[in-house]
Parts: structure tokens; C-alpha cells; sequence
């Protein structure tokens, strides 16, 4: 099989449905009530998922999980406390283990083989849809066949390090006799007990998951990479100085050598502490936005405006989330008044959109990954509603053709302007404007427009805009909007998405 090429979706701002492959199958399995593997889904799943507007899919969880780290996981007290919220009455048969432990860059038995994986990709690309798998490049599972059979590939230590520090070694049998590897580690928290940490600074590390990532390449259109910042030459010597024989660093970085490799691939980093930029460089195509996310649950509506002034060059190129599998539902995190203006917002920004599995149902029941299923949740009949009309009109052509700017709010008699949130989207055949209010007081502001909002500039003359979100009409002068600005008046938490009327909206008037 050669590679599938991996052409872009002619949309500049994607959008992303992440799915829990184990969870998700389960549930079919069930509703059918016979197995479904992955080359079993019904055309009509991935029929809807076209029609919802979305560009990529990413099964998550696909490849063969561990046995020593499903062990781990029915074992760990934390988790355990996880599962019995998401699954009361839960079953050892329930947890199969991290989808973040691979022990092999295959897909897991129980999910299906390579075979239906490309008969996925087949059915994704006959919908103009692209394919997203995992790839998670700081370590395996412990059992993985590399850690015996090629324990250089892992950063080691000693038997010394094992009995002081069980918690960050391990041994392993190998030809050789004992080896002692250490679990995999993000540098500001507790190792990965489950995990085996791999050797940036060995070159035949790299060549092997450089072979890795060009069998997947052949399968799917691109790649969600794990924790990307964890490679990088600084932070690996860093995370790993007292047991590397040297800090000579590679002459390049990983990433370089990877994308090189893959250069139509779709690359998309999972990454934190300030480094998104640094990543973009390296060729990431798209890079978490969680700097938006933890904004939005925490801090002032300012501090999000002065978020969205970063440069475009850089903004295009994150992934916009209000939710994913490691963070708490978004129903429940932002509740049922503040969740239409940050879902408007996350939606009309430009860069990649994120949804995640169950979100767009209204779904309050996180998801351990080790669980195979969850329990019943009925969706919630207005936040689906929600979202159905926030997708149909984020998929306007104006929301991944247009230029996207931010507008200036300024005082309509009062400092309520500060929590109003304004930009547009510009195409020489349309154009939008987004005003969110993220507070919960009252706000009123006037918006400073880039360019006229009709085609007659004379001082008597109407503007008539439809707000599509709130399926409303305003009409005002554009004497007053030239001068002022438009003024909007927002309830808390409240939002528009102004477009010029369409003369077949034919609903009640406003007044701006």
C-alpha cells in the first residue's frame, strides 16, 4: 500500500471530531446488538458526520493497548475513583488499559485490523473527509516488544535508581541480562508508571519511530502527537540530564526530521507552557489552543481580547477546544447560560475548531480513556439544538475563506464595553460580524465596523442585519454607525452572529 495522499481540506479553519474509538464502538455494538468493529460502522455515522460540516476525524484510542498497563490501571486507586463516576458498578472487563500505553503501533484486536482501517480511510475520503490517528512520541507501554528487544531505545538508569526510585524505574528482562528503564515523564509531574520513556539523543530511536510514523502515514491523513513538547531537544536534556551520558544535542530536532519525512501529512501538536509558537516553526500545521481554554474558565473577558490579538499567522494555526478527552465536560465546566457565547466564540475563531465525542450532545460525564464504555446519558435536547445551529453556521464559506479581524468595543455609557468581544470575517462577497458578551452583567458597547455595512453611503440610509445565532433582524441608521459605531446590547453571557439580511429572513424587528 503506498501513501494515502493527504491533500488539505480546501477549508483554512477545519474542523475536528474527536472520538473514543472503544467507547464509541461499544456503543454501536450495543444499539445493533451484534459486534461492530471498525470496518463494521454503519455508512449512515459517517454520513452524519459529513453533514455536520466536519473536515477531519480522530479515532482516538485505535492502536494495541497493554496488557501490564491494563493491570496498572484496574489497579490504580486514583483511576478507580475516575471509573466509579463515569461508570458506577464498574467491572475489571470495563478497563482496558491507556490508549496512551502503545505496545504496538497496530490496531488493537478488539478494534479492528489494518484491513478496515483502510476500508475508514476509504469511506472518510469518498466524504471529503480526512482521517486523524494518534501517534505519541515520548513513550510506549512497558511491554512493548522494543524494551526487551531493544532496551538503547529507552533512557535507562541502574539498580540503584530502581530501589530508590520504584516509582520512576523499572527492570526488564532482555538477552543481555537485566536492564533498568525509566517511566515515561512529563517534567512537572509524577511519572507515567504505565509508560517506558524513549531516547531522543539516540539516533536509533528516532529512525525507528521515524518508521513508525511512516507506517501510519500509509492509514490515515495525519497525526495528533502526544505531549509534542516533550521531544524537544531543550526540554528532553532538561527532563533527563542526570541520565544521559551526554548533552551533546542532535543537530536537529525530531520534529524536523518527521515532517520532512511526511510533508503532506496533517501535523497536529498537543502542546503547553508557551512553546505553540516554537512548535509552528518546526511545521506543525495546528497547535493547541489552551491558553483560549483556561481564559475562558478563569479570567477576565480582557484577558481574552488580548489573547486575540496575537498575530494571524500565528492564531490560524491553533486548535480552538471548549473540551477534549483529557478535560471536564464543557457542559458541565461552563454550565447551560455561559456555554452559547463561548460555543459561538470557539466556533467563529479562526484555526482548527475542536468537538469532542459527546459534547455536542450536552454530555456532563467525563470519560476515563482506560473505559471501554459509560453509562446511559440521554443528550440534552437544547444543547444539541445549541449546536446544531452554531455548526450550520460556522460551515459558511465566510468562516474559512474570509479575513478574519478583530474589532475595537468602546463605551456606551458605561465600562460594561470591556467584556464584549467583537471581530469579522470578510469576503468580497460576504461578511459577518461576532459580538460576544462574556460576563454575567448586562453590556452594552459600540463597535467600530471596517467598512460600510451597505452599499449606499448616504446619511439616511438603513442597514438591516440578521443576527443568525438569535434568528433576529436589526435595523438602524447608517449615519449613527459611521459616527458611533453599532451599537449592541447584549444580555449576560449573550451573543450575535450579525450577517446582512437575507431577503428571505423574514422574522421580528430590533432596534440598534
Amino acid at each position: 500500500m503506498t501513501q494515502c495522499s493527504s491533500v488539505f481540506s480546501s477549508r483554512l479553519h477545519p474542523h475536528l471530531y474527536e472520538i473514543n474509538t472503544w467507547v464509541w464502538l461499544h456503543e454501536l455494538s450495543r444499539k445493533m446488538d451484534r459486534t461492530i468493529r471498525l470496518g463494521d460502522v454503519p455508512d449512515q455515522e459517517w454520513d452524519d458526520l459529513q453533514a455536520k460540516g466536519f473536515d477531519c476525524l480522530w479515532l482516538m484510542g485505535i492502536w494495541e493497548r497493554s496488557p501490564l498497563g491494563r493491570q496498572i490501571a484496574r489497579r490504580h486507586p486514583d483511576l478507580q475513583k475516575e471509573y466509579a463516576k463515569a461508570l458506577p458498578g464498574w467491572q475489571e472487563s470495563d478497563v482496558v488499559g491507556s490508549p496512551y500505553a502503545i505496545r504496538a503501533y497496530q490496531p488493537d484486536p478488539d478494534l479492528g485490523s489494518w484491513e478496515q482501517l483502510e476500508k475508514v480511510l476509504g469511506k472518510l475520503h469518498d466524504r471529503g473527509m480526512k482521517l486523524i490517528l494518534d501517534f505519541v512520541p515520548n513513550h510506549t507501554a512497558l511491554d512493548h516488544e522494543w524494551t526487551t528487544r531493544h532496551p538503547e531505545y529507552y533512557i535507562q538508569g541502574t539498580c540503584q535508581n530502581a530501589t530508590n526510585f520504584p516509582t520512576r524505574f523499572f527492570p526488564v528482562e532482555t538477552p543481555e541480562g537485566i536492564r533498568y528503564l525509566a517511566h515515561g515523564k512529563d517534567p512537572h509531574f509524577p511519572a507515567w508508571t504505565d509508560t517506558a520513556q524513549l531516547h531522543y539523543f539516540n539516533p536509533d530511536t528516532r529512525s525507528a519511530l521515524l518508521h513508525e510514523l511512516y507506517t501510519i502515514a500509509q492509514y490515515c491523513d495525519g497525526v495528533r502527537c502526544d505531549m509534542a513538547m516533550l521531544v524537544l531537544n531543550e526540554v528532553f536534556a532538561q527532563t533527563w540530564e542526570g541520565q544521559l551520558e551526554s548533552l551533546v544535542f542532535p543537530s536537529r530536532e525530531f520534529w524536523t526530521e518527521a515532517i520532512a519525512l511526511l510533508p503532506d501529512f496533517i501535523w497536529i501538536a498537543e502542546v503547553y507552557w508557551g512553546r505553540e509558537w516554537e512548535l509552528q516553526q518546526l511545521g506543525f500545521h495546528y497547535t493547541y489552543d489552551k491558553r483560549l481554554y483556561d481564559r475562558l474558565r478563569h479570567s477576565t473577558p480582557h484577558e481574552v481580547t488580548l489573547h486575540l490579538q496575537a498575530d494571524m499567522a500565528f492564531q490560524g494555526k491553533l486548535v480552538r477546544f471548549l473540551e477534549n478527552h483529557d478535560e471536564a465536560r464543557s457542559a458541565v465546566e461552563f454550565g447551560s447560560v455561559r456555554l452559547p457565547a463561548v460555543g459561538v466564540l470557539m466556533a467563529t475563531l479562526p484555526g482548527m475548531r475542536l468537538y469532542h465525542q459527546g459534547q455536542l450532545a450536552g454530555k456532563r460525564v467525563r470519560i476515563p480513556v482506560q473505559l471501554c464504555r459509560v453509562q446511559d446519558e440521554p443528550p440534552d435536547e437544547a444543547t444539541a439544538a445549541m449546536y446544531d445551529r452554531i455548526l450550520s453556521i460556522a460551515n459558511d464559506d465566510v468562516f474559512h475563506q474570509g479575513q478574519w479581524e478583530l474589532l475595537p468595543a468602546h463605551s456606551a455609557g458605561d465600562n460594561t464595553f470591556h467584556n464584549v468581544i467583537a471581530y469579522q470575517w470578510k469576503t468580497l462577497q460576504d461578511w459577518r460580524l461576532i459580538v460576544v458578551n462574556l460576563s454575567d452583567m448586562v453590556a452594552q458597547a459600540y463597535i467600530h465596523l471596517k467598512g460600510q455595512l451597505g452599499s449606499d453611503p448616504h446619511e439616511c440610509a438603513l442597514y438591516t442585519l440578521h443576527d443568525r445565532f438569535n434568528d433576529l433582524v436589526y435595523e438602524g441608521r447608517w449615519k449613527n454607525v459611521s459616527t458611533y459605531g453599532l451599537y449592541v446590547h447584549l444580555d449576560p453571557f449573550g451573543c450575535h452572529v450579525f450577517a446582512l439580511r437575507d431577503a428571505a429572513v423574514e422574522n421580528g424587528k430590533g432596534q440598534h
